[in-house]
């Protein structure tokens, strides 16, 4: 965790690329990290207090899937491509998203573009300042 002239950030390098990317600490998260005990680092873990393994988490959210009677077609990476999207409806530039992300630029337009399209509420405003990011990034 580092401080930032506003607050605080997390450093994670990502598992895939192995990429640094930098994570702001919104007021929610603060309130977890604050409440856990000193010197704990994990904050996702299994009911024995353990480390949550991926293919453990991966099943937590496919039984919380279909708890709620989502679609069996939505899966993890879905939620990134979904928060990238809405951090571009929020303002964010395409190169922040990315940064954000630990991807590259192309990678983000490509997954924001996917993801607009199965968002039909929000659609025409993201590949409107997609197409705006896009040309700014040429």
């Amino acid at each position: 965790m580092e401080n930032t002239p506003l607050g605080r950030r997390l450093r994670v390098r990502t598992n895939k690329r192995k990429r640094l990317v930098h994570i702001p600490i919104t007021p929610t998260l603060a309130k977890v990290i604050d409440e856990t005990e000193p010197g704990k680092l994990l904050i996702l873990t299994n009911v024995s207090g353990d480390q949550l393994t991926e293919h453990r988490a991966s099943d937590g959210l496919r039984q919380w899937r279909d708890k709620a009677k989502l679609s069996r077609d939505l899966r993890l990476q879905d939620t990134r491509g979904t928060a990238a999207t809405r951090l571009l409806y929020a303002g964010l530039s395409l190169s922040e998203i990315a940064n954000h992300m630990g991807w590259s630029i192309r990678h983000a337009a490509n997954v924001i573009e996917h993801y607009a399209r199965v968002s039909p509420d929000e659609t025409d405003s993201v590949l409107i300042k997609l197409s705006a990011a896009l040309r700014g990034a040429s």
